[in-house]
C-alpha cells in the first residue's frame, strides 16, 4: 500500500496541518489528567475554592483547544483521503483505457470494476483514519506511557505486564484476518462476475428458463462471500470484549496497588487518578490501532490488488515518435499472422491484400474463419505477431493510436450504445457535429424513419447499452455514428445482419454514394450484401482461399460457391449472374 502513498504528493501541506493539529490535540489532552490531578491534590484534598475555580477554568480552555484540533484534524484528513481516493480512481481508470483487448480478457471486466470502486474505497477509507489514528494514537500511547511513569514508576509496571499481552494478542488476529481479507475480496469479485452476467444476459437466461439455476449460481457465490465475512467477523468480535476485559482488569489493578500505596503516603489520590486516565488513554490508542490492523490488511489486500492493474505494462503502445500520414485511406495487409494469446494455431495467416479509397472490401467465410480478427488488426486492437498491417504506407505499429484511429469509422460486429440521447450517440463520432450533420448520417443510415417515430426525436433518451431500441435499430445508429466522422475508412464488422433484405439493399446504395472517395471494409454473412463489392475476400480457418469479384469466385473458388449455394437457389444464382 506504500507504493500508492506517491499519489499524496499534492497534499502534502494538508499532511502537515494534520499533524500540527493531531498533535496539538494529543499534547492537550495528555494535559488534562495533569491539571485534574493538581486540582484534586491541590483544590479538592485542602478545601481551596478558589484553586479549583482557576484550574477548572484551565481545563476548559485546554479541552476547547482539543475539540477545536480534533475537527480541524479530522476535516483536513477526509479531504485529504477523498482526494486521494479521487487521484488513485482516475489514475487507475485512464490506465485500463489504455489496455488492449488482451489485457481487459487477462483481468475480466468485473474484476476490473471491483478494483476501481471497492478496492479504491477500501485504501481510501483507511487513508481517511490512519491519517487520525496512526498519528494520533502513537503520540498518546507513548506521552500516555511518559506522563504515567512521571506519577508513579512502580505503577508502570502493571502497563509493563499488560502491554505486551495485548500487542501479542493483535499480531496474532491479524495473522488469521490478513488471508481471510484477501480471499473476501476475490470472492466480491465472483459475485460481480455472476451479477454482470446476469444483468447483462437477462433476455438469454429469461428464453431458456435458467432463472433458477442462475439464482443458485449467485446464492453459492453470494454464500461463498458471507460466510468468510461472517468469519473475520467472529475474530473481531471476540477481540473486542477481550480488550475491554484488559482494560477494566488493568483498572482495577491500578486502584488495588494504587490503594496500597496512598496508604503507605507513596502516592496522592489525585496522581492515582491521573495514572488511572493516562493507562486508558494509552490502552485507548492500542485499540485504536487495532482498529487499524482491522482494517488494513483488508486495505492492503485491496493495494495489492490496485497495484496489480498498474503494474500491467500495456503490450499496445505508441512510439516514441509517431509517423504522419495523409487521409487518403489506403489499407494493406503484408503477410500478416496473428495468434491469440495461449491459442495453439493462429488465428489469421499469411494474409495478404490491399484495399484502396474508392473502393468497397468484402471479408465472407464461415463461423471462426478469422473475419472479425482480421479488420481488429487495422486499428490496432491487437498487434501481428508477423507481417505488417499498414495505413496510407506506414505501419500501424509507427503510428500514434489517437491519429490511426481518427482515420477510422468502425462499426462493431455487435453495437454499442450509451445511455443519453439519439444525437449524442449519433455525435459520439464527432463531437463538433452540427445538427445537419447528424440529420444527414442518420438519413444516409436509414435511421431517420424510426427516429422521427420516437418521442423527442434526435433527442429522444437511449437507454444505457441501447435495450430500448432493436437489433437492427441500434445497428443503424452505429452506422451513423461512423458515418458523421467522414473518416478515410470505413470498417463494418457484421453490420447488416440485423437488417430486412429491403433495408440492407437501401442502406448499401446509399452508403455507395456517400462513402464514394473512402475505403470501405465490409464483413458479411450474407452473399447478397457482398456480391456487389469490388473485391470480396473469402476466409477459411484463418487463410485467404479465394480474392475477386463474385463471378470470379463462383468459377475458382469452392468454399465460395458453397457458402452461395447455401444462401441462394440455383435460380437466384443464375439471375444474379446475368
Amino acid at each position: 500500500m506504500i507504493r500508492l502513498f506517491e499519489y499524496m504528493k499534492p497534499y502534502v501541506w494538508a499532511l502537515f496541518w494534520v499533524v500540527v493539529f493531531l498533535f496539538a490535540q494529543s499534547i492537550a489532552e495528555l494535559y488534562l489528567p495533569t491539571l485534574m490531578s493538581d486540582i484534586v491534590n491541590n483544590g479538592m484534598m485542602k478545601g481551596d475554592t478558589g484553586y479549583i475555580w482557576k484550574y477548572g477554568s484551565y481545563m476548559l480552555l485546554v479541552a476547547f483547544g482539543s475539540s477545536v484540533c480534533s475537527m480541524c484534524g479530522s476535516y483536513l484528513s477526509s479531504v485529504t483521503g477523498v482526494g486521494f481516493g479521487r487521484d488513485i480512481r482516475e489514475k487507475v481508470f485512464s490506465h485500463v483505457e489504455s489496455f488492449s483487448l488482451h489485457e481487459f480478457d487477462k483481468i475480466g471486466t468485473a474484476s476490473l470494476i471491483t478494483r476501481t470502486t471497492n478496492d479504491i474505497t477500501q485504501v481510501q477509507t483507511v487513508t481517511v483514519m490512519g491519517l487520525r489514528f496512526m498519528i494520533y494514537a502513537p503520540i498518546m500511547c507513548i506521552g500516555g506511557i511518559i506522563m504515567a511513569y512521571s506519577k508513579d514508576r512502580q505503577l508502570t509496571l502493571i502497563l509493563a505486564v499488560v502491554l505486551p499481552i495485548m500487542m501479542l494478542i493483535i499480531w496474532g488476529v491479524a495473522s488469521v484476518i490478513v488471508p481471510l481479507f484477501r480471499s473476501m475480496q476475490a470472492k466480491l469479485d465472483k459475485v460481480s462476475l455472476v451479477l454482470r452476467e446476469n444483468l447483462t444476459g437477462i433476455r438469454v437466461i429469461r428464453a431458456f428458463n435458467r432463472l433458477k439455476k442462475e439464482n443458485e449460481r449467485f446464492k453459492e457465490a453470494n454464500l461463498d462471500l458471507t460466510d468468510t465475512s461472517i468469519k473475520v467477523n467472529k475474530i473481531m468480535a471476540v477481540l473486542q470484549p477481550v480488550m475491554i476485559i484488559m482494560m477494566n482488569v488493568t483498572s482495577i489493578a491500578i486502584i488495588w496497588f494504587g490503594g496500597y500505596r496512598i496508604a503507605q503516603n507513596n502516592l496522592q489520590v489525585g496522581d492515582m487518578m491521573a495514572f488511572i486516565q493516562y493507562a486508558m488513554q494509552v490502552m485507548f490508542s492500542i485499540i485504536m490501532v487495532t482498529i487499524m490492523f482491522v482494517m488494513v490488511p483488508r486495505a492492503q489486500a485491496s493495494a495489492d490488488r490496485i497495484n496489480e492493474v498498474m503494474d500491467i505494462k500495456p503490450e499496445i503502445v505508441d512510439p516514441p515518435q509517431g509517423q504522419k500520414t495523409s487521409r487518403e485511406g489506403n489499407v494493406e495487409f503484408r503477410d500478416v499472422t496473428f495468434s491469440y494469446p495461449g491459442a495453439e494455431l493462429p488465428a489469421v495467416k499469411n494474409i495478404s491484400f490491399a484495399a484502396c479509397p474508392g473502393e468497397v472490401t468484402a471479408i465472407i467465410g464461415g463461423t471462426g474463419s478469422g473475419k472479425s480478427t482480421l479488420i481488429n488488426l487495422i486499428p490496432r486492437f491487437y498487434d501481428v505477431d508477423s507481417g505488417c498491417v499498414l495505413v496510407d504506407g506506414v505501419d500501424v505499429r509507427q503510428m500514434e493510436q489517437k491519429d490511426l484511429r481518427a482515420k477510422i469509422g468502425f462499426v462493431p460486429q455487435t453495437p454499442i450504445l450509451f445511455s443519453g440521447t439519439v444525437s449524442e450517440n449519433i455525435r459520439y463520432g464527432k463531437s463538433d457535429a452540427t445538427e445537419e450533420e447528424i440529420v444527414h448520417a442518420a438519413e444516409v443510415a436509414q435511421a431517420s424513419e424510426f427516429i422521427y417515430q420516437m418521442d423527442g426525436k434526435y433527442e429522444a433518451e437511449v437507454s444505457q447499452g441501447g435495450t430500448n431500441l432493436s437489433g437492427g435499430q441500434k445497428q443503424r445508429l452505429s452506422i451513423a455514428r461512423a458515418l458523421v466522422k467522414k473518416p478515410g475508412i470505413y470498417i463494418l464488422d457484421d453490420s447488416f445482419s440485423a437488417l430486412d433484405f429491403k433495408t440492407d439493399a437501401l442502406l448499401r446504395a446509399a452508403l455507395r454514394k456517400e462513402t464514394a472517395a473512402s475505403t470501405v471494409i465490409i464483413v458479411a454473412q450474407r452473399v447478397g450484401t457482398v456480391m456487389d463489392a469490388d473485391r470480396i475476400i473469402v476466409l477459411d480457418a484463418g487463410e485467404i482461399v479465394g480474392m475477386g469479384k463474385h463471378k470470379e469466385l463462383l468459377s475458382t473458388c469452392e468454399v465460395y460457391r458453397e457458402i452461395v449455394s447455401s444462401q441462394l437457389s440455383e435460380e437466384e444464382i443464375a439471375r444474379k449472374d446475368e
